[in-house]
């Protein structure tokens, strides 16, 4: 794979993980500070606020991204420059929109009428006051991310969790409970969004220019980038709130039907079975200015090997990774938790979860390689077809069996999802999906569940597990020949960048190299 997305995925994944551990970090402190009914009201906020994000973003990062490194790549600074100023207008707009719209109309009904539980009524309030914020990172990031500048999204990403996290516990400390909790998060993206700006301005000339003297935009010009860009946008958002819903919806059955505590427990163990999508969310960011790349250029050797390696790499991750936190779900809980036990009630929610999340992991990727292709709308139609699946579901399933019943359906609404989109990716790069390889993936991680079976079901028995699988899994994976002497070679060219750790990388790879030899 091309040292551009494998940098760029490198990146991701580091600011991922950033993001991830910045985001337990703050719903541990929320639970531990608000207890579990306070922490539900929070949870039932969340799947608003990132609806509102989305609908005022507009689709646009996804676009930007697209059109950036189109406008890249054939040297049409320009073009690309003027994408990023016109996107800020549409998001900006939508945001105030959005955002006052929430704030006087959407929050009241939806706490008093739907939810009945007028205390989450001011929250919901809160979130409007974000809305126009992110709106406008979200612009900025699709440029950073069209132009491959993943540690500028990085950055803002990393000042919008600290800000959360510092805001949100000192308020709740003075006594604001929930609604202190939201107005850090509104105040985190303040910040990222004028980290945002400052970069643009300062950071961004090599890649988008000062504006041109000579370059003749007129306002028919730029009504017509507007719709190309909501062309490309409208599925694109459409696409977003389904994959929104097929997280939430769950979590919005449960407000009408359950208490708020147990919808705390299902929202403690929700973002700790999403670990997974660490990975696979880090690939999808640069897989699609990628594919976008090598399909505008006709370049199939290449299409090819991006969606090939593209599932490989992420599934060697995200398999492993799914059965580990499956199996040691109470566990997890218990240790993320320490300060209250009564969150490991949602230990069986999480199992399901976290399972889901792997067929989930095949769907994001699979959606950045069919947008890159030109071809957002297959992901829409794939993810409302799941949609009305998690709504049967979740009506069905929530009233009689609970979180369980919501996680259950979640994991069934991902798998439906599966099939579909790997026709679609199949179709339009020519590529089928690596199967034998992530066969391989998958007996080796099978291995590796075994032997947490064996395990004590205790955090002993959780910290031997952590020292112990990797070893484990990494050795069956060797076993069984998954890696290739062309891999071997590649990871060659990155170990010297691993510093003090580039012999003890070198020496893995000699003995990994000698065996794909010997056992030929």
């Amino acid at each position: 794979m091309g040292s551009k997305l494998v940098r760029s995925s490198f990146l991701n994944f580091i600011g991922n993980i950033i993001f991830r551990v910045g985001g337990y970090i703050y719903r541990f402190l929320m639970a531990s500070l608000l207890g579990p009914s306070n922490y539900g009201i929070l949870g039932l906020t969340l799947p608003f606020q990132g609806i509102f994000q989305a609908l005022s973003a507009g689709g646009m990062p996804p676009a930007i991204a697209k059109y950036i490194a189109e406008y890249e790549i054939l040297d049409e600074k320009d073009m690309a420059r003027q994408t990023i100023y016109t996107s800020l207008k549409i998001t900006t707009v939508l945001g105030l929109f959005f955002g006052f719209f929430m704030v006087f109309f959407a929050a009241p009904w939806i706490a008093e009428v739907y939810l009945q539980k007028p205390e989450a009524t001011i929250p919901l309030q809160i979130v409007g006051l974000i809305t126009p914020f992110s709106a406008i990172i979200g612009a900025f990031r699709g440029g950073f991310q069209g132009v491959y500048k993943m540690e500028y999204m990085l950055y803002t990403r990393a000042v919008e969790q600290l800000g959360m996290i510092l805001f949100a516990t000192a308020f709740i400390l003075i006594g604001l409970s929930v609604s202190g909790a939201l107005l850090g998060t509104t105040l985190g993206f303040v910040f990222s969004a004028i980290l945002s700006v400052y970069i643009f301005k300062n950071h961004m000339g090599e890649f988008i220019p000062p504006k041109n003297p000579n370059f003749k935009f007129t306002h028919r010009d730029e009504l017509k980038l507007v719709k190309k860009l909501l062309w490309f946008s409208i599925p694109v958002i459409i696409t977003s709130l389904a994959e929104m819903g097929i997280y939430t919806i769950g979590t919005l059955v449960m407000g009408r039907y359950l208490t708020a505590d147990l919808i705390g427990y299902f929202t403690a163990a929700d973002p700790i079975a999403r670990l997974p999508l660490i990975i696979s969310i880090s690939l999808s960011v640069t897989i699609l200015p990628a594919t976008s790349e090598a399909f505008s250029i006709k370049d199939n050797s290449k299409l090819k090997k991006y969606v090939s390696e593209a599932y490989k790499y992420t599934m060697i991750f995200v398999i492993p990774m799914c059965i580990g936190i499956a199996l040691f779900s109470k566990e997890i809980l218990g240790l993320v938790y320490f300060t209250n036990p009564d969150y490991m009630a949602g230990a069986t929610a999480m199992s399901i979860l976290t399972i889901g999340m792997s067929f989930y992991s095949i769907y994001v990727i699979s959606t950045s390689i069919i947008q890159g292709t030109g071809n957002p709308r297959i992901p829409m139609y794939i993810l409302i077809g799941g949609i009305v699946a998690s709504i049967f579901l979740n009506i069905w399933l929530v009233p009689t069996h609970g979180i369980v019943g919501g996680a259950i359906a979640n994991t069934l609404s991902c798998l439906v999802m599966v099939f579909p989109i790997l026709y679609f990716v199949s179709r339009y790069t020519k590529t089928n999906f690596p199967i034998r390889p992530i066969g391989k993936i998958l007996i080796a991680s099978i291995i590796m569940g075994i032997v947490i079976l064996i395990l004590p079901k205790s955090r002993t028995g959780l910290l031997i597990g952590i020292v112990i699988c990797p070893i484990i899994y990494i050795l069956s994976i060797i076993g069984l020949r998954f890696f290739t002497l062309e891999d071997i070679a590649n990871f060659r060219g990155y170990s010297a960048k691993l510093g003090p750790l580039s012999g003890l990388a070198n020496k893995i790879l000699d003995f990994v190299e000698k065996f794909l030899i010997k056992s030929k």
